[in-house]
């Protein structure tokens, strides 16, 4: 069972809540695969989808995860809601908490807004993305992906290439898989590395060959324009060129290795399109891992709920 109420980053989840998380979720891939997507384990529970950000993949696998299971669902993007007459997130969160609500997952531009929204309501928080601080149910999803794949996480190596500065996404899986054994290697331009990541585990690669060799999964990012404020690199033409991940790099990998991407990618500046589309691209079973993940974590959260007496 889950230790807390909410989800709010892979930072301060410990290895053995991830480990049941990824357990559970492999469990509802399977269910997934049936020809009845259909329970009622969360019948009168009721999820909120809370979108301060455009999503596609997070927010629609998170509504049907809800829906699959039997849950009540309800989507709200702040661009229809009273965010636009000026109520805060508390106010928001408050609100939707007096209808009696037991989930809300959300996304929102400001890191540390799902943690203040936990703060203030009964109801389960769901971190979907704050702005560039974490995404903890891609990076489960990512996991997730992995361990079906290769039949457990420890012991692998991962190199992730592309924006990682701006990436809640690279945050997560560093979190994520070194808790679980991993070695996570990065690679990208100076301008778009953190500073002192490696603090957090990382190990830093001087070239694309140097993190790919040996992998087991390469995992290009997305270049995040709409989080940068431009000059950090001269054109995506010569960043493709320079950083992104070609089709003859992969012989540095693992004969077995596979291709990963959180979505939605720019084809041909972090991946070549042959590499998307490829045998070893894991990408569209991460979109079906994602589901699979947010039920597990649905479920889990109804069984810590019932048992707390919330």
């Amino acid at each position: 069972m889950l230790k807390k109420k909410d989800l709010l980053g892979l930072y301060d989840t410990s290895a053995e809540e991830i480990a049941e998380i990824l357990n559970e979720a492999d469990k509802m891939r399977g269910f997934l695969s049936g020809k009845e997507k259909k329970s009622d384990l969360l019948a009168g529970r009721t999820l909120i989808t809370l979108f301060y950000e455009n999503s596609t993949r997070t927010r629609t696998s998170f509504e049907l995860a809800g829906k699959y299971l039997g849950a009540n669902e309800v989507n709200i993007s702040a661009a229809s809601s009273s965010v636009q007459k000026g109520e805060t997130l508390i106010d928001t969160g408050e609100t939707l908490d007096a209808m009696k609500i037991d989930f809300i997952a959300i996304r929102h531009p400001m890191a540390g807004a799902p943690k203040l929204l936990a703060e203030h309501v009964k109801a389960s928080v769901l971190n979907g993305g704050d702005g560039m601080n974490e995404h903890p149910t891609q990076a489960l999803l990512d996991m997730l992906a992995l361990k079906r794949k290769f039949g457990k996480i420890e012991g692998l190596k991962v190199a992730i290439l592309g924006d990682i500065k701006h990436s809640r996404v690279a945050k997560s899986n560093l979190f994520g898989l070194t808790k679980l054994g991993a070695e996570v290697v990065m690679y990208s331009p100076r301008t778009l590395m953190p500073r002192a990541i490696e603090r957090l585990g990382a190990k830093i690669a001087k070239s694309r060959e140097e993190a790919i060799d040996g992998a087991d999964a390469v995992m290009g990012l997305r270049i995040q324009l709409e989080r940068q404020n431009g000059g950090l690199f001269p054109s995506l033409s010569e960043y493709s060129k320079f950083y992104g991940v070609k089709d003859e790099l992969m012989k540095y990998a693992k004969k077995n290795a596979v291709i990963l991407h959180p979505g939605p990618v720019n084809r041909g500046v972090e991946l070549t399109p042959s590499l998307i589309d490829g045998k070893s691209s894991e990408i569209l079973e991460q979109v079906t891992c994602g589901v699979a993940v947010r039920a597990a974590l649905l479920k889990l959260m109804a069984e810590y709920r019932m048992e707390k007496g919330l």
